[in-house]
């Protein structure tokens, strides 16, 4: 799409706090007016993230990119260099050979930057982030931050190293870049339904996209092919989908301070299981769980009730309601327990896309200096989500410090990983689903709540 296009659809600026701000004018945070761009991640996110970044409309340029598949990586040179040619992009795209592949390709495209755009597969983002920061590079990340405890604490240790070097962190939790969402908890903070007693969230859905098995690769290629199907590598669908809801929940409830007492629920119970996409009317495909439901409480004693899943022909809503003392609502709208109005969103024409506003603020928090850390809403959000899997995968019911110090790896953050390591998951061997020749099944892997254990 062509920037004169995307204008045309969102209404960038307007109503945003950004109209007339001119961000070339500003210093950059680094004393040089070019803000250097790497982009770790090349599959449809990342180059929608980097469409999003382009169009910011600053002066940036694009030095690096990398992905841990050398054919992404190359198709998206070519995407890009394509890209380059647009006359909305001049002089934006200018990496040359600087076209990393493999596990390691993301320290050398982060090494060029002044910012780098983290949008890889989950479980890898703490180990990206906190090498960007080790660098001293602005971060814009995607959400999930972590799908277990290590890569939370990891996050959190991260966030701290990024506040000491005035970095500026923005991640895409989107729905806080999001108008009706912004002005909607800005209206709860103010009181106008009351103290927040509970809250709902949903993401219900069909499912999501299968890739094939390719000739020559290796079971730890598949995997990562398919890294929305294994827990150790996407922390399964309340991770990298519910969290979005999860994390606009953590917002109301800790009143915007991601570091207050109230920033994420401090005990969980839940319900999961793997019911449509087990064997055999699902072959070689992950041993995630189809569906969850969690039970959180704050410190504050309020609560979230918590519902996802991944099943074809179901109820599928995506969305938040929050109940108070005085009244109730959802995204753009609060009524009283009469069902009054007391607040509605009536700013649609002001409204900017959340994916391009979050890229305008943070082209804006880094030419003026502005302090700003999505990391630690982030941080806690993600693993408000991993929580609940562990406890609905274990059938316990846990406490926020218990998981967070003593809950196990999924990810293996100490082994050397290639195309040719085994991965911590792999295919059955034996019953209670003998595998035929070609077939590949992880039934056997699939965590049993009384038996599997979180930490």
């Amino acid at each position: 799409m062509k920037r004169r296009d995307f204008l045309k659809t969102t209404g960038v600026l307007a109503g945003t706090g950004l109209v007339g701000l001119d961000v070339a004018r500003g210093a950059h945070a680094a004393g040089d007016d070019l803000i250097k761009v790497a982009l770790v991640g090349c599959g449809g996110r990342g180059r929608g993230a980097l469409q999003d970044r382009l169009t910011a409309g600053d002066n940036m340029k694009l030095v690096a990119i990398a992905d841990v598949f050398e054919e992404n990586a190359r198709s998206a040179a070519e995407a890009f260099n394509a890209m380059g040619e647009d006359e909305a992009n001049k002089g934006k795209i200018d990496f040359g050979d600087n076209v990393f592949s493999g596990f390691d390709a993301y320290k050398k495209a982060i090494d060029l930057c002044d910012q780098a755009l983290i949008v890889t597969t989950p479980a890898f983002r703490p180990i990206h982030y906190a090498y960007a920061v080790e660098k001293g590079k602005h971060v814009f990340m995607e959400k999930p931050c972590c799908v277990d405890a290590r890569g939370y604490r990891m996050a959190m240790e991260a966030n701290k190293k990024a506040d000491e070097k005035g970095l500026v962190v923005v991640v895409g939790f989107q729905r806080h870049y999001e108008l009706p969402y912004m002005q909607w908890v800005d209206k709860i903070k103010e009181g106008l339904i009351g103290d927040v007693m509970y809250s709902r969230v949903y993401w219900n859905g069909d499912g999501i996209w299968e890739r094939p098995r390719q000739n020559g690769d290796t079971e730890m290629k598949y995997q990562m092919r398919n890294w929305y199907h294994f827990v150790w590598l996407c922390g399964d669908g309340i991770c990298e989908q519910h969290c979005h809801n999860i994390d606009v929940a953590n917002w109301i409830h800790s009143k915007g301070d991601p570091k207050g007492p109230n920033a994420h629920p401090v005990k969980v119970n839940a319900m999961g299981g793997r019911q449509v996409r087990a064997f055999p009317r699902f072959k070689d495909s992950g041993y995630r769980y189809d569906h969850y439901t969690a039970e959180y409480t704050f410190a504050d004693g309020s609560q979230m009730f918590s519902q996802c899943r991944h099943q074809a022909n179901t109820w599928s809503p995506v969305t938040e309601f929050v109940y108070g003392t005085k009244g109730m609502g959802s995204r753009g709208w609060l009524n009283d327990r009469a069902g009054n109005s007391v607040w509605k969103f009536d700013d649609a024409e002001k409204f900017t896309g959340p994916y391009q506003y979050e890229h305008h603020c943070q082209v804006k928090y880094i030419r003026e200096g502005i302090a700003h850390n999505d990391g630690w809403f982030a941080a806690n959000s993600s693993f408000t989500s991993a929580f609940a899997r562990m406890a609905a995968m274990s059938g316990k019911e846990l406490t926020w410090d218990e998981a967070v110090a003593k809950g196990h790896d999924e990810f293996p953050y100490d082994q050397v990983l290639s195309w040719e390591t085994d991965p911590p998951v792999m295919p059955d061997t034996v019953m209670p689903a003998q595998p035929k020749e070609g077939e590949f099944i992880y039934e056997n892997s699939v965590p049993l709540p009384g038996i599997w254990t979180w930490d």
